[in-house]
């Protein structure tokens, strides 16, 4: 069981944001009892949801003093609602702050960072937020990590949480990561959502350094359909609560733990893309440079051609090889390996002589599919997660307004 960082308390509540009356919560509350220091990485599309912009800013006005607290909501996303979504979006950090100060805590809602997913294009129900707000600050200390990451859900399968304990110099501390996602995922900075917390004491500026880091390693490599959303943010609170502050040479630990973290958390994203039932573990060598490597990587991985073939259990080498010459990278086609599950598939500019479909039959029945990718004799090298792509995607996004 993942214990919650010292410091912390979670609630969560249900306001029936869907409007279907149904049997789960879908807003949550992640409060520190004293100011948390902040990093924040949020989503690289154009079109920014409202809390993505409030977030940014309320972390800017922070600074090196910190928050209090995300409020995540699902069901709708607040994104493309223009100024009536960014003053509803306000609004919902005040109806907090005035709750929490009826329960005796004296907040201001810049000290509140907000979080949305859920249809783009909706504006959100006011009073459905009014009803449900004091009953999200009554549960504060209530709920465990599982019911935050339940919260959080819209088509997830399953709550995506991962935790971590260090014994440290000072102590022991505790990092506790809950994600959400499962559609609309090619990060290119984080996730959908995803929340860390730490109850060590933390340099601001190491703090932020090690997230970014952390994100570019772990999120910034996964991808289920392609698509970046309007809401992406992953947030990093620490507030020290544990007593310990890391000194620098030990921020290495800490930042390994927190990219472990983040990490798991990425994986489970792409186990649980919408109707997936394969992760392609893409690995790129050889190539010219890193960059050159990633595009193939994310070429290959955004394949409908090669995610189908996946899905089918279908070692269609051709598929591979044609995504790989057609990332806009240049590398000598006669250098190319390609290697699926452990079983070379072509090189030599052909594919090889084994009988690979027999080879693979049972691997390609397994969930974590490793996949090989030899552009030449580089330094450039790059990892990337990927879905299949099943029927199940289809059916979940033709009707998912509905």
């Amino acid at each position: 069981m993942i214990q919650i960082p010292q410091g912390f308390r979670l609630g969560a509540a249900n306001a029936d944001f869907r409007g279907k009356h149904l049997d789960r919560n879908d807003l949550s509350l992640a409060f520190s009892d004293v100011p948390a220091t902040v990093a924040g990485v949020f989503t690289t599309n154009l079109f920014r949801a409202a809390p993505v912009l409030v977030s940014e800013e309320h972390i800017k006005e922070a600074g090196d003093g910190g928050v209090r607290g995300v409020l995540f909501n699902s069901g709708q996303a607040n994104a493309c609602t223009g100024e009536t979504g960014r003053e509803n979006c306000l609004r919902t950090l005040d109806m907090v702050r005035d709750a929490l100060k009826n329960a005796g805590v004296n907040v201001s809602s810049n000290d509140l960072l907000p979080a949305s997913t859920g249809v783009i294009g909706a504006q959100m129900p006011m009073d459905k937020w009014e009803a449900a707000v004091p009953a999200l600050v009554a549960s504060l200390g209530t709920v465990d990590i599982e019911g935050l990451a339940r919260a959080m859900m819209t088509t997830d399968a399953y709550p995506k949480m991962s935790g971590r304990e260090l014994s440290l110099e000072g102590g022991t501390v505790r990092l506790a990561g809950v994600a959400k996602g499962a559609g609309m995922i090619c990060p290119n900075m984080a996730t959908m959502l995803s929340l860390v917390m730490c109850d060590a004491s933390v340099e601001p500026s190491a703090w932020r350094a090690m997230f970014r880091r952390a994100a570019d390693a772990t999120f910034n490599r996964v991808s289920v359909d392609g698509d970046t959303s309007t809401n992406d943010s992953l947030y990093g609170l620490a507030n020290g609560a544990s007593g310990v502050a890391v000194g620098e040479s030990e921020l290495p630990i800490l930042e390994k733990a927190l990219t472990e973290v983040l990490g798991e958390l990425a994986y489970m994203l792409v186990k649980d893309g919408e109707g997936a039932t394969k992760v392609m573990h893409i690995h790129v060598t050889g190539a010219a440079c890193d960059e050159d490597a990633e595009k193939v990587a994310r070429t290959v991985g955004h394949s409908q051609l090669v995610k189908t073939a996946m899905f089918g259990r279908d070692p269609n080498w051709g598929r591979i090889v044609a995504a790989a010459g057609r990332a806009g990278v240049n590398f000598d086609p006669m250098a190319l390996r390609v290697t699926l599950c452990g079983v070379e598939l072509f090189r030599n500019g052909r594919p090889t002589d084994l009988d690979f479909d027999a080879l693979l039959e049972e691997p390609l029945k397994n969930v974590d599919l490793p996949l090989d990718i030899v552009l030449g004799s580089g330094p450039g090298e790059a990892r990337l997660l990927a879905s299949d792509l099943s029927h199940g995607y289809v059916s979940l996004n033709s009707d998912y307004r509905s």
